[in-house]
């Protein structure tokens, strides 16, 4: 059979951002809302289509600016979905990409003057264009595993912390509570910790030693 180039589907390929943050000690992702159809009025990932000559983490890192003008976040290529039904215009090929920022380096995160834009709880999901409620639930599924063996959470921790409150992030994320004692030992003993010398004075308790972690880049634990 003599196939040629053009008998080939040519679909269009878009980045879509899976940003997620804590605040409150609830896990929550970023949400905005379609202004066109399809799908108008609906909330979704924020996200866009490819551009001529961008690269794949380029479209991912120019959207993530235009959504949150933070910079030195954790950005991570997650999956490929190709349903040939996920898009009702054409055929549509999205690269999904998963960030994690800190709540307090979110300028004016949640504002009533802004209304096409929210950070939704993982656990309770509006309704969602396309199929983007498959790939927040797989950015959770992959958050959740690469936190069980990786220093993954310190894009989401401030740059000096208790350990109490990287237990508490942990818990948060891994939707379970963890025993204290367990946590500090496996923590420390995974040298992924160094302490600043510092104490935390503030609150009714006595004063806690601050750590951060060694290296803002991801590392794995053996």
């Amino acid at each position: 059979m003599n196939t040629k180039y053009k008998d080939y589907a040519q679909p269009a390929v878009a980045v879509d951002l899976a940003i997620f943050t804590v605040d409150n000690n609830i896990l929550k992702a970023m949400l905005i809302q379609r202004a066109e159809e399809p799908f108008r009025r609906q909330w979704a990932l924020p996200g866009g289509f490819l551009l001529r000559n961008e690269s794949l983490d380029s479209a991912a890192q120019r959207i993530l600016n235009q959504k949150t003008n933070v910079k030195d976040m954790y950005l991570e290529q997650l999956y490929t979905f190709g349903d040939p039904q996920r898009d009702p215009r054409a055929r549509v090929i999205t690269v999904a990409y998963f960030a994690l920022i800190p709540w307090k380096h979110l300028s004016q995160p949640e504002s009533k003057k802004v209304t096409d834009l929210t950070w939704a709880s993982v656990h309770a999901l509006p309704k969602l264009a396309f199929d983007h409620k498959e790939i927040l639930n797989y950015a959770v599924k992959r958050l959740r595993a690469k936190a069980s063996y990786s220093n993954i959470v310190y894009g989401l921790m401030p740059k000096q912390f208790r350990l109490s409150e990287l237990q508490t992030m942990y818990e948060i994320i891994i939707n379970e509570k963890l025993d204290k004692r367990n946590f500090r030992k496996q923590m420390l003993a995974t040298e992924l910790l160094e302490e600043t010398g510092k104490k935390d004075i503030n609150g009714a308790h006595r004063p806690a030693r601050l750590y951060r972690f060694k290296k803002n880049k991801i590392v794995f634990l053996d």
